[in-house]
């Protein structure tokens, strides 16, 4: 009787485990590599999973567009705005009621920077966006990351 309840038990937990996991739908990768003398590019790679996609920084009305918060960093100087390289798509969205500018399976955000030191420092910051498939979205998402500015 004892190991029917211990099954159970564990069963049961394991059924709690299963539906209670959260989806998530984007891996990000954050990289820096050096383009020339203090010059660096920071990537912010967004890997999307098969039928899902995320918004680009101009997504258009409607859903919550991927934006970048860099803390301040008196060694960096950030230089024009974060661009995006990818395939993107542009589709009208009944949901929102607007045409919708994203990315499906791949994109790459790319800020590029200077140091105004020869000194190591660590560049931090804040992807904030929104994930959707063709049935629902998932809450914008805050994904914080830390990169390591060599001199090489």
């Amino acid at each position: 009787m004892k190991k029917i309840f211990i099954l159970f038990v564990a069963l049961f937990f394991y059924s709690l485990s299963t539906w209670a996991q959260i989806e998530k739908p984007v891996t990000w990768e954050f990289t820096a590599k050096k383009i020339s003398d203090k010059k660096y590019e920071i990537h912010a790679i967004a890997t999307i999973q098969n039928k899902w996609h995320v918004y680009a920084q101009e997504a258009g009305d409607g859903p919550v567009s991927t934006s970048f918060v860099f803390s301040k960093n008196p060694l960096v100087k950030l230089e024009g705005k974060v661009t995006e390289q990818g395939k993107a798509k542009f589709a009208y969205d009944k949901n929102f009621d607007s045409k919708l500018k994203f990315y499906e399976n791949k994109v790459d955000f790319v800020q590029k920077l200077t140091l105004k030191t020869k000194a190591n420092t660590i560049i931090k910051g804040t992807v904030n966006f929104m994930v959707c498939n063709d049935q629902k979205c998932l809450p914008p998402t805050d994904v914080s990351f830390s990169v390591k500015l060599e001199d090489k």
